[in-house]
This record gives structure tokens, C-alpha cells and sequence, in this order.
């Protein structure tokens, strides 16, 4: 589970995207300062869900100084600081986090992927892996949480692959997984103090994390048959239309049970485990958003053809065809006519190479939204601000959504 669910910052408020990046750097931060430099590779998207669900259960989290704090300035965040999550439920994320993050390098060993075929580089990964395994049963034991069921799903998994032969129900391959996600979903109903929310988030939890192989699986499906390596989809001969329908059917399971658990503020988790979620599976099929479809719009009740529509860009417009009522001559444009633009600030080349010099050894270049061009001033896009916005930018509802309210506007 390394990164199923990758959220779009244009998707979310200000306020979610700051919360969801809260749980991010906490659990890198966490990370850090439980285990050493090293183990922050093992920082991952699907882990923060960890932390935010914790959060999510408890009464003023938030805000809470137990569950906030102020961290320092970071190059990834362009050196500035913010608002992290702290507390049991990053801790749990980290725990969870480095026992996964062993087994996925084991899994990797074993199949001599990349480097891992040499045998120093495979040595000294075994020796990290073996030190991660120690260092998440001390953080979870200290926590309450036995990470012997996460270590126990993982060694399962590996005798499970090797019996599996065509026609083996793919569900039990994924067993494994869903039982280790199950055990960390469920416990932060444990953490929060919400015991009654332990077995529908210990659904959720096996849901996810049947949802997390079988996108794996997907994604890997083509590169895996080019390398010979192993695959649950083809070692079982599953079709990816079945796929596709367990995947489909995961989704719905996971909003089921988010609706049975009670939530202080859900809201983060509704985004990321009910919207989000769809979109994965949507990305790992090559599929579009159904909401982009005037036949899913009219499904819901929501198709309305262009011909209806009595709108003067698309019929009978006053001001002439293609024209708007803000244009120069038309009763909406300002009298006196638009301020011209302020012309961008220009630099020298010297004061540009040191600006430039600057942002990059920051990570501004690569990880801000934007930054302004050191020698032309002009707006310009971070290098890695391209997000997942393979969905139609009117699309902020799920389909079908009965989850839980989470006062977003989907109408759930």
C-alpha cells in the first residue's frame, strides 16, 4: 500500500489539502524521529490514512496541541513551516508504515528486482528490512498495537503465491493484505477511544486493502508479464473485467462501512476513502470519470442535452454570436476598461542564476504549485505540480455516494 490514493490539491479546499498534507509530514516527522533519517523512505500516501482516521474520531483533534504541532521549515515544502499531525496516531502510521515497507523490499529481493539482484545490495537491504521489522513492533508495542499479525500476513503471502495455480480464487491471494490492513484500521478505533467503530473500520480496512493488491496488480500486469515476474491476475487467470468488479464492489464496501463508524470529522477521510478511492481504481483501468458521460448524467437525473438549455452563449445572444456582455462594448465591462497588466519584474543574469540558485536548492522549483521565472518574473509551474486531474474538473461528487456526512458538496 504505497500510494493507491494520490489526491489532487485542485480537488480539495484549502482546509483539506492542509490537513491532508498535516498527516503527510507527520508521518515522515514521526518517522524521523522514532527511527532515524533512513526510515523516512518508507513515508508513503495510503500510510498518512493511518493518522487522519485516528484524528478523525477523536472530539477537537485538530486543534488540539496533543495532535498539532508547528513544524520547522522543510525543503519539501518549499522551507516553510506548517501545521503537522503528531501524536499516537502518526506514531501507529509510522509503525505500520516500516513492517509494510520491510515486507515490500523482502518482496522486492526476492524477485531480484533492479538492484536488489545483486547480492551486497541485496544483503544490506535484508539487514534495513530486518531493523524495520524490530523498530515497528517497538513503536506499535509501545502503542498497544501488535505488529506480529502485519508480519505474519506478509510471510502467509509469499506460501499462498506459491500454491497458487490457474483457477485459484484471486480473493485468496489477497487475503493476506486485507488482513493486515483490517488489524491497522481497526486499531485506531482503539487509539481514539471509539471501540465501537473497531469492527466497521476493520472492514473498511480489509476492503482497502484487497483494493490495494488488486490495483497493484493492474498496474504491474503488463511490466510484470515483459519481466517474468510473478502476478496474482495472471497466476490465477483472472480476467481484468473481474477485476474490475471486485475493485468496483471494494469501493462500495469501503463507503458501507465508513457510514456504520461514527467520525468527529470525517471529512478528510470521506474524500480520500470514498471519492478518492473511485478515482484510483478509475486510473488503474484507464478509465474517465462517469460523471464526464451524458449518459451517467442522466442516470442520476442530471442529463440535461444542450438543446434545452436557453442560455445566450448558445442561442439568441444579444451581443452578437461568440460575444459576452463583458467585452469591451457591452454592459458589463468596467468604464473606464480593464487596468492594463503591470509588466513583469525583470532580473539581470546574475540576479537571475542566484534566485535560481536559491529555489532549487529549496525544492521550489519542483514542489510548489508555482513560482515566479528569476529573470522574467513571470508565473510559472512547479516542475512536479502536475497532479492526478485525469477527471473532468466539474467532477466533485461520487457516484452513488451513501457514505457518511462529511459536509462536502457532493450530496452525500
Amino acid at each position: 500500500m504505497f500510494g493507491i490514493i494520490r489526491p489532487c490539491r485542485h480537488r480539495m479546499s484549502e482546509g483539506l489539502a492542509t490537513s491532508w498534507m498535516a498527516h503527510l509530514c507527520g508521518l515522515c516527522l514521526a518517522l524521523r524521529d522514532d527511527h532515524g533519517q533512513l526510515a523516512r523512505i518508507a513515508t508513503n500516501y495510503d500510510g498518512l490514512i493511518i493518522s487522519a482516521l485516528v484524528e478523525a474520531q477523536v472530539p477537537g483533534a485538530a486543534a488540539s496541541a496533543k495532535w498539532r504541532r508547528t513544524a520547522g521549515p522543510c525543503p519539501l515544502r518549499g522551507m516553510r513551516t506548517a501545521p503537522v499531525a503528531t501524536g499516537e496516531g502518526a506514531r501507529l502510521a509510522a509503525a505500520v508504515s516500516l513492517v509494510l515497507a520491510s515486507a515490500k523490499m523482502r518482496d522486492h529481493i526476492d524477485d531480484r528486482d533492479g538492484a536488489m539482484g545483486r547480492r551486497p545490495v541485496a544483503a544490506a537491504a535484508r539487514t534495513v528490512a530486518r531493523r524495520w521489522d524490530r523498530a515497528g513492533a517497538r513503536t506499535g508495542g509501545g502503542l498497544g498495537f501488535d505488529t506480529a499479525v502485519l508480519v505474519d500476513a506478509v510471510d502467509r503471502q509469499s506460501g499462498i503465491e506459491a500454491l497458487t495455480r490457474t483457477g485459484t480464487p484471486l480473493l485468496t491471494v489477497t487475503e493476506p493484505t486485507e488482513t493486515a490492513t483490517a488489524a491497522a484500521f481497526g486499531y485506531t478505533a482503539v487509539l481514539a477511544g471509539r471501540p465501537g467503530n473497531r469492527a466497521p473500520l476493520e472492514e473498511a480496512g480489509r476492503l482497502f486493502g484487497r483494493l490495494a493488491h488488486l490495483l497493484d496488480a493492474v498496474e504491474d500486469q503488463t511490466a510484470d508479464a515483459a519481466s517474468g515476474a510473478w502476478n496474482p491476475l495472471t497466476a490465477t487467470g483472472t480476467g481484468r473485467d473481474e477485476a474490475r468488479r471486485l475493485c468496483d464492489d471494494a469501493v462500495r464496501g469501503v463507503r458501507l462501512a465508513l457510514k456504520d463508524a461514527e467520525f468527529t470529522d470525517g471529512q478528510l477521510v470521506h474524500v480520500l476513502l470514498a471519492h478518492e478511492l473511485r478515482r484510483s481504481v478509475d486510473r488503474a483501468f484507464g478509465g474517465s470519470c462517469a460523471h464526464s458521460h451524458p449518459d451517467a448524467l442522466e442516470g442520476q437525473g442530471l442529463g440535461v442535452g444542450l438543446e434545452t438549455l436557453d442560455l445566450p452563449q448558445l442561442s439568441g445572444n444579444p451581443y452578437g454570436p461568440g460575444q459576452s456582455p463583458y467585452a469591451p462594448g457591452g454592459p458589463g465591462f468596467p468604464p473606464n476598461g480593464f487596468p492594463p497588466p503591470e509588466p513583469p519584474r525583470r532580473r539581470g543574469l546574475i540576479a537571475g542564476c542566484a534566485l535560481w540558485s536559491g529555489l532549487c536548492c529549496t525544492c521550489q522549483l519542483c514542489c510548489r504549485d508555482h513560482y515566479e521565472d528569476p529573470w522574467s518574473g513571470r508565473r510559472r509551474e512547479g516542475w512536479c505540480s502536475n497532479c492526478d486531474c485525469d477527471c473532468c474538473d466539474s467532477c466533485d461528487c461520487c457516484d452513488g455516494c451513501d457514505c457518511c456526512d462529511c459536509g462536502c458538496d457532493c450530496g452525500c
